[in-house]
C-alpha cells in the first residue's frame, strides 16, 4: 500500500529534495515524514517492500528509509531491487542491533544504517548528511585520478576500478575509500571518521564504520586499509 503525498506536485516545486519512506509502522513513518516536510522535503510512503519497489520506480527519490522488516519481502530485498537500475542513497531502520544486519544492508547497497528507536531529529541529520555527501563533487580539491596499487579511483565522475573492471561503491563506500586516499598516512580513529566522512557531529555509530571497513574490503581488496590495533584505521600498503 502506497500513501501518496495529497500535495506532492506543490511541495516538489519548492522541495529540497524528495524522500522514500518505505516502513510498515505507520507511527514511525508518520512522525519521520512530518520532519522531513518540515525540513522542505517531499515525501512519500510505501508500508510494504513490493510497494516499496513501485514508489521507488515511479518517483525516482533521493534517497530511501528504508525498514529491515516488512511485509511481502524484506528491506535487503528491496535495497537490492531498487539498486539494479540506478543508485539510490538508502538509509536502512532495524530493530535488531546486529554487525550481521548492518554487513547484509550494506551488502545490497546501503548506505547507512539506524537502530531502532531512535530520534526522528538524528535521523534527519543523517538524511542530510548522505544527501550532502552524493551531491558534493569535490573535484576542485583533489586530483584528477587516485591510484593505488591496481585500484583506480576518479573522484570527480564517482568511479572506483580494480584491475580496470569497475566496482560499485555506494555513497558512503567510494568517500571513506578517497579519504584515506587523500591522507595516505594518517590513521583515523573511528570518531575522526564519522565526523570527517559521515558528517555526524555527534560521533554515533562506531560500528557502522567497521562494518563499512568490512564493505571497502571486499570491494577494492582486503589490504586497502588497514587497522591499527588500539587506534583505528588507515590506507594500506600498495
Amino acid at each position: 500500500m502506497v500513501t501518496t503525498d495529497e500535495n506532492r506536485q506543490d511541495s516538489r516545486a519548492v522541495s529540497i529534495g524528495t524522500i522514500a519512506i518505505i516502513e510498515d509502522e505507520q507511527a514511525i513513518s508518520d512522525s519521520i515524514a512530518a520532519r522531513l516536510r518540515a525540513e522542505g522535503f517531499a515525501v512519500e510512503v510505501a508500508e510494504d517492500g513490493p510497494s516499496g519497489v513501485d514508489l521507488v520506480n515511479r518517483i525516482a527519490p533521493d534517497l530511501v528509509i528504508l525498514d529491515v522488516m516488512l511485509p511481502g519481502f524484506d528491506g535487503f530485498e528491496v535495497c537490492r531491487r531498487i539498486q539494479k537500475e540506478r543508485h539510490v542513497p538508502v538509509i536502512m531502520l532495524t530493530a535488531r542491533d546486529s554487525e550481521v544486519d548492518q554487513v547484509l544492508g550494506l551488502g545490497v547497497g546501503a548506505d547507512d544504517y539506524v537502530t531502532k528507536p531512535f530520534s526522528p531529529r538524528a535521523l534527519v541529520a543523517r538524511v542530510h548528511a548522505v544527501l550532502r555527501r552524493a551531491t558534493t563533487n569535490d573535484s576542485a580539491a583533489t586530483p584528477e585520478r587516485y591510484r593505488h596499487g591496481s585500484i583506480e579511483i576518479d573522484p570527480s565522475g564517482r568511479l572506483a576500478c580494480v584491475d580496470g573492471e569497475t566496482v560499485h561503491l555506494t555513497v558512503t563506500e567510494f568517500d571513506l575509500a578517497v579519504w584515506f586516499l587523500r591522507y595516505p598516512n594518517v590513521i583515523f580513529t573511528r570518531e575522526e571518521l564519522l565526523m570527517k566522512v559521515w558528517g555526524y557531529a555527534d560521533g554515533s555509530g562506531e560500528r557502522t564504520v567497521d562494518s563499512h571497513i568490512q564493505a571497502v574490503r571486499r570491494k577494492l581488496g582486503s589490504g586497502f586499509i588497514r587497522t591499527a590495533h588500539g587506534v583505528g584505521y588507515g590506507l594500506g600498503a600498495r
